[in-house]
């Protein structure tokens, strides 16, 4: 008999071995982080499970439900058979799924003898009455919404894509393949237990300074916690105000400076802006003990003042991305208190796709509660001072589970494929550590207690801080999409802002709607809107256009970034003379590097 000689045993049985140890050795060493997440998911349902055995009308509405989803099923199972023996009467289906569910749309779902058909619309009548069971109930919101998402992790867990058995995609290919994909499968299976995580892309394509993170600057300045990176002009002549950039220091910086052919970097750079932007350090155990204070004092207000102090400029434009916005707000409010109006270096602000107001994060508040604050007090999710990027990666991929996890288990182990290069993908996967202080303050002050919207409730730097007191010309911008900073909480921002504001509301997500250039045409924007009245007023009232919100932006910084002038020959100047070219070092490091000691200048 023939040996397929791509499937070698020995190979698999030491591929194996490898396997287990990696599984045994990840769970003892997260294995109080395990013991949290059963027990609060336990607790979560046991509580809901006791209000509802001592309500009466409760367990009716449940009994209501489940007798629905009888009905829907006996239905189904008779629609399927009728479509079998019956060709001529047009079939409908009892449910379908979500518009933008795309798990199911191969035709293999629909072929003949509909078991594939009859094992999804099952699935989907069981999804449907879940989530009814939990709509219906008369609890409390917060304890509605954390159901919602534990229930939905299972709902997604249990999908009939994810199984080699009930997935007709993957056993049409297996044959047709005389079962290499299911050996290229297992493989792939093998070694994203070896790495510790599922593979989204080909990491092998991208490489930070050659391919991405490589619009031409250079590093002038450093500390422990920043490099501060001034971008080379392209144009004649440049805009006397320049502009600052505070990204989010939760994955790196590039995501504004990815391909030329994406990057919001060079898009500012070659309107004739002069651009500075904050690499940030990604922090090791010995530099843990960050505070917030520093993420201000050392970053953010550092790079405005040497922005001021290299383009000899009084005044600066300002932007922030998602955490660096919220950072750019508290520091704003920190200046409206330490120096005079006339003494305020800020001359505008943007926010882009930034909260302010904490009151509705979308799915990342379902679970956060106080006992993960406590749990965070206590130093029990974080490792050697810090918050591990890899564990702020699985957190995230859980708000979108079906993409980001299991499109992944289906793509790469039921079907044996390996997932193409996509840049947005590379800079998920590139992670970054948290200091622990600092991501307790601001996990438990602002996004649980929401304090920063509260006049003076919060203090940072030993100052109460006021976003009320920012009265600059300000752009906050929301993405239609956005699970992580979802577009009516960044709208809330307007409201809370004394100066000038207008608001951009991009088409997609978090990530997808912010690297969108003029040339792809894909998801417009809105403009316009009526303001104060809220968001769904201001939606209802505001005008779409085509292309990219980039264009309409680019166009009001324009205009409060002063007369054109000749720029510099040189980046920096003789106090921040150029350390190394852009990207840098600091966007270089992984989160898995030793403890070193630091060598800032």
């Amino acid at each position: 008999m023939e040996t397929n000689s791509q499937f070698n045993f020995q190979e698999i049985a030491e591929s194996i071995a490898k396997a287990n140890q990696t599984i045994i050795k990840n769970y003892l060493e997260n294995s109080s982080g395990y013991v949290h997440d059963n027990r609060d998911i336990s607790l979560t349902f046991n509580e809901f499970g006791t209000k509802l055995t001592a309500d009466s009308k409760e367990m009716k509405k449940v009994q209501d439900t489940y007798n629905v989803f009888l009905e829907s099923h006996t239905e189904l199972l008779k629609r399927i058979t009728e479509r079998q023996f019956d060709r001529t009467t047009e079939y409908k289906p009892v449910i379908r799924p979500d518009k933008n569910d795309k798990r199911f749309n191969a035709p293999e779902w629909d072929d003949a003898p509909y078991y594939f058909d009859f094992v999804k619309q099952s699935y989907l009548l069981v999804s449907k009455m879940m989530k009814d069971i939990v709509e219906n109930a008369e609890i409390d919101e917060k304890s509605k919404k954390k159901l919602n998402f534990y229930s939905q992790q299972f709902i997604d867990a249990f999908s009939p894509s994810n199984y080699f058995a009930t997935n007709p995609e993957a056993i049409k290919l297996a044959q047709q393949t005389n079962g290499q994909s299911i050996i290229d499968g297992f493989k792939n299976l093998v070694n994203d237990i070896s790495i510790g995580k599922i593979t989204q892309t080909d990491m092998a394509a991208f490489e930070v300074g050659k391919n991405l993170a490589i619009t031409p600057g250079a590093v002038i300045f450093e500390n422990e916690l920043i490099q501060l990176i001034q971008y080379t002009p392209s144009t004649k002549k440049v805009n006397e105000i320049p502009l600052v950039v505070m990204p989010p220091w939760i994955n790196k910086y590039y995501i504004l400076d990815l391909r030329p052919e994406n990057s919001f970097m060079k898009f500012i750079v070659d309107k004739g802006i002069t651009t500075f932007i904050i690499s940030w350090k990604n922090p090791t155990q010995d530099l843990g003990h960050f505070s917030f204070d520093d993420y201000v004092d050392k970053g953010c207000l550092k790079a405005i003042e040497i922005a001021q102090n290299v383009t000899k400029s009084k005044k600066v434009n300002t932007l922030g991305y998602c955490l660096g916005g919220t950072l750019l707000g508290i520091s704003l409010a920190v200046l409206a208190k330490r120096v005079s109006k006339q003494e305020n270096p800020i001359n505008s602000a943007t926010f882009l796709a930034t909260m302010i107001d904490f009151s509705d994060v979308g799915p990342m508040g379902d679970v956060i509660d106080n006992a993960l604050i406590k749990k965070l007090e206590r130093g029990e999710l974080t490792k050697d001072g810090v918050m591990h990027g890899h564990d702020m990666e699985k957190a995230f991929n859980l708000i979108r589970a079906n993409d980001l996890v299991w499109n992944y288990v289906s793509n790469n182990y039921l079907k044996g494929k390996t997932p193409s290069a996509f840049d947005l993908l590379y800079w998920t996967n590139d992670n970054t550590n948290l200091p622990a202080s600092m991501y307790y303050f601001y996990l438990k002050y602002m996004v649980y207690e929401n304090k920063l919207s509260r006049k003076n409730a919060l203090r940072v730097c030993d100052l109460p801080i006021d976003i009320g007191t920012i009265d600059v010309p300000t752009i906050v911008i929301g993405m239609q999409e956005d699970h992580i900073s979802p577009p009516q909480t960044t709208f809330t921002t307007t409201e809370l802002l004394s100066g000038p504001v207008e608001f951009i509301l991009g088409g997609s997500g978090h990530v997808m709607g912010v690297a969108n250039p003029p040339a792809k045409k894909k998801y417009g924007y809105h403009l316009d809107g009526q303001l104060s009245e809220g968001f769904d007023k201001w939606k209802e009232t505001a005008k779409f256009h085509e292309g990219s919100w980039w264009t309409a932006w680019i166009e009001r910084v324009i205009e409060k970034s002063g007369k054109l002038v000749l720029p510099e020959k040189n980046l920096g100047n003789a106090k921040y003379k150029v350390i190394e070219p852009a990207p840098g070092r600091y966007v270089k490091e992984k989160c898995q590097q030793s403890s070193k000691k630091n060598t800032s200048h």
